[in-house]
């Protein structure tokens, strides 16, 4: 069974390391956000590919759980002793892939083929592709004024009351090939629990991507980011919060309504089922917090169960 799996933050990166583990290279295609990217340092810095990069590799921190294991600090730490703006914490060994990203896209390389090079050189055999290779960037609208996605979630922490979300250049940026190759070939498709706002919806934005999934033939599968009214990680809570929607796995699928087949959501939530149902998404009870690996694959093994894969 070919799957493609739509993923974006840490979250999505967990169940994309289980699904790593159950199927071989030539049966799963990630496809990543990209409306996070960011140029800092005058690098091309590229948050979501590298957590799913580094995380499949087997080189995430999972401490912090952002960037790689073993981090130090003192590229960052020279760099404001010089007067540069360090409040987006970029690693010692974190720059060196950032670094040789720029350069690949200086010499010609698309974003898609930088990012094949890096994630072959850090031993990922499974595919990783960005959803576009023309740049798309979250704006958050807030009470602040506009803040580039990056300001809001790490500088601003997001204290800013958000209003909405906009998603620049999305309406002229083609999923790249590989993304329109996946989409064509998947019998199956995934998405990861991540942040329905601004690492799903960027992908969702791409001209013909949202048409695609909703005519798409074969089973379509959901999981919930949201467990017992929280986001495990990241403000996808807050932010739905402030924009007036229901902090729960039934927010998370109102908003992929007609997108979904089957619709995994936590235990703690099994109250909710019959009304994720009468959005007419089957739901499907399971554990979806993944601490350890046996529980990514765990999670992993049962969503391919409902695609018709079972592993």
């Amino acid at each position: 069974m070919r799957l493609l799996a739509i993923a974006g933050g840490v979250g999505g990166a967990k169940l994309a390391l289980g699904l790593a583990r159950l199927l071989p290279p030539d049966d799963l295609r990630i496809v990543v956000n990209t409306g996070d990217d960011e140029t800092f340092h005058g690098l091309h810095v590229s948050p979501d590919l590298d957590t799913v990069t580094y995380t499949l590799a087997g080189l995430s921190n999972e401490e912090m759980g952002w960037g790689l294991a073993g981090e130090s600090f003192r590229a960052l730490e020279a760099l404001g002793r010089l007067g540069a703006d360090t409040w987006f914490r970029l690693g010692d060994l974190d720059l060196a892939t950032h670094i040789r990203r720029t350069d690949l896209l200086r010499q010609g390389a698309t974003l898609t083929e930088a990012t094949r090079e890096i994630a072959s050189r850090l031993g990922v055999r499974h595919a990783v592709v960005p959803m576009s290779d023309e740049p798309v960037r979250t704006i958050a609208l807030t009470d602040e004024g506009e803040l580039a996605f990056q300001d809001y979630f790490v500088r601003r922490r997001c204290e800013p009351r958000i209003a909405g979300v906009r998603l620049d250049g999305a309406e002229y940026a083609a999923p790249s090939p590989a993304f329109t190759a996946a989409l064509a070939e998947a019998d199956a498709i995934v998405f990861c629990p991540s942040n329905p706002l601004v690492s799903v919806g960027p992908i969702l934005a791409l001209p013909g991507v949202r048409a695609a999934i909703e005519g798409f033939g074969g089973p379509r599968i959901g999981v919930s980011p949201i467990v017992g009214g929280t986001a495990v990680k990241g403000p996808a809570a807050n932010m739905m919060a402030e924009l007036g929607e229901e902090v729960s796995c039934v927010g998370v699928a109102r908003r992929y309504a007609g997108l979904l087949d089957r619709f995994v959501i936590d235990a703690v939530d099994a109250a909710h089922a019959d009304t994720v149902a009468q959005l007419g998404v089957r739901p499907h009870v399971a554990n979806t917090l993944m601490t350890t690996e046996a529980d990514k694959v765990a999670l992993a093994r049962e969503v391919l169960a409902l695609a018709g894969g079972a592993a």
